[in-house]
C-alpha cells in the first residue's frame, strides 16, 4: 500500500499532538500568535512595576512576531512566589517570563526554608540595571551624615524579615554598628513612602533608581526635607558622589566579603528570567530582543525623562553572578543565614 506524503505528514501529527506542531514553528510565527506575560514578582505601582510597564513595549518592538505583552503582578515572599512559579507551574514555551527579586539568586542558598526554587535552573533573559541602595532620612530624623547613623536611632520601613530592605539595615547594625530601628511589615515601596510623609518612620532604605525616577520623595531631595547620608553598592552613585557607600567604612575582609555578598545580587538588580527547557531558539530570541529594547535609544531617553538610568547586563552575565554566590564560603554564609532566617 502506498501513502501520500500529506496522508504521513497528518498522521504523525495527529500522533505527536500540539506540542510537536508548536516546536515545529519559528520564532516570529510563534510570538505573532502568542501573548507574551511578564510576570512582576512585586506590588503594582512599586520601582520594579514602574520599570517593567516602560520597558514592554520596548521589547515588543524588538522581538520577533511583535506580540501582545501583557504585565501582571505576582508578588509574594520577597519575590519568591512568583520564582517558585515559574520554575515548577509555568508553560516552558517562552510565553512567559518574570521579573525576580534579586535575593531570589541567592536565597535557595542560605535560607532554612526548603525552597522549590533554583536559580541556576531558570533561564536568565537579562537585566534592566545594576541597583543599588542608600538610606534616606526624613524631615523629623535628625540625621545629617552617615557618622550620625552611629550615635542616634533612626526609625526606618520594611516590608518583609528577609528583604534587604530589612536586611541589609540589620546587617549594618549587627556588624557596623548603626542604631536603626526596623518596622517591618509594610506591603511595597508605596507604603514605604506614605510612612515616611505621614511620620511613621523617619527614613527608609530606598532603591536609588526608584527614588530618582518615581518615588514621592524625590521632591524632597530638592527642598531640603529628605536626605541621602549612606548607600549600599560597589561603588558611589553618579546622583549621590559625595555620599559614601558601606565598602568605604571599614578594612575587615570578612566583613567586605559579607557586605560584597549582599551587594553582588544587585549587580543583576531587575533581573528576568523565563522558565526552564523553553526551546533554545526563544530564549536566545528573548535574550537578543532584551538587550535590544534595553539599549534602544528611544527607551533610554524614555527612561532618562523618568530619571531612571538602565544599566542592562545580558542573561549570560546574570547567570555568572549566580556562579559566584554560589561559589561563597562558609564563614560568610553562615553570618547570611543569621540574617535573613527569623529566630526559631
Amino acid at each position: 500500500m502506498r501513502f501520500s506524503k500529506a496522508l504521513i505528514l497528518a498522521a504523525v501529527t495527529t500522533w505527536l499532538g500540539p506540542a510537536w506542531t508548536a516546536t515545529a514553528q519559528t520564532v516570529e510565527e510563534f510570538y505573532a500568535r502568542t501573548p507574551l506575560t511578564i510576570v512582576v514578582s512585586a506590588a503594582a505601582g512599586g520601582g520594579s512595576d514602574n520599570w517593567v510597564r516602560q520597558f514592554a513595549p520596548f521589547l515588543q518592538k524588538h522581538l520577533e512576531g511583535n506580540p501582545r505583552i501583557v504585565v501582571t503582578n505576582n508578588p509574594g515572599a520577597s519575590g519568591m512566589t512568583a520564582a517558585i512559579r515559574l520554575q515548577t507551574n509555568t508553560p516552558a514555551d517562552g510565553s512567559v517570563i518574570a521579573l525576580l527579586q534579586r535575593n531570589n539568586l541567592y536565597f535557595p542558598l542560605v535560607s532554612d526554608v526548603e525552597m522549590e526554587f533554583d536559580p541556576s535552573k531558570v533561564n536568565w533573559v537579562g537585566s534592566l540595571n545594576r541597583e543599588s541602595y542608600g538610606v534616606l532620612v526624613g524631615p523629623n530624623a535628625g540625621i545629617k551624615s552617615h557618622e550620625d547613623l552611629f550615635k542616634k536611632p533612626l526609625k526606618i520601613s520594611a516590608t518583609s524579615f528577609a528583604n534587604e530592605n530589612r536586611v541589609m539595615p540589620a546587617m549594618m547594625n549587627q556588624y557596623y554598628g548603626t542604631k536603626f530601628e526596623i518596622v517591618q511589615g509594610y506591603d511595597g515601596s508605596p507604603a514605604m513612602s506614605l510612612a515616611l510623609e505621614r511620620g511613621e518612620v523617619d527614613g527608609r532604605l530606598v532603591s536609588l533608581d526608584f527614588l530618582m525616577a518615581f518615588a514621592p520623595e524625590k521632591p524632597w531631595l530638592a527642598d531640603g526635607r529628605a536626605a541621602m547620608v549612606l548607600t549600599t553598592a560597589m561603588q558611589r552613585s553618579e546622583d549621590f558622589p559625595e555620599v559614601p557607600t558601606i565598602l568605604e567604612l571599614t578594612e575587615d575582609p570578612e566583613l567586605k566579603a559579607l557586605s560584597e555578598f549582599m551587594m553582588l545580587p544587585m549587580e543583576a538588580g531587575l533581573p528576568f528570567a523565563a522558565p526552564p527547557d523553553i526551546p533554545e531558539d526563544r530564549l536566545a530570541a528573548l535574550r537578543k530582543a532584551f538587550m535590544a529594547a534595553a539599549t534602544d535609544p528611544e527607551y533610554l531617553a524614555a527612561a532618562k525623562a523618568q530619571g531612571s538610568q538602565p544599566k542592562p547586563i545580558t542573561g549570560e552575565e546574570v547567570a555568572r553572578i549566580v556562579d559566584r554566590l554560589y561559589a561563597t564560603d562558609a564563614a560568610t554564609l553562615a553570618k547570611v543565614r543569621a540574617l535573613i532566617n527569623p529566630p526559631k
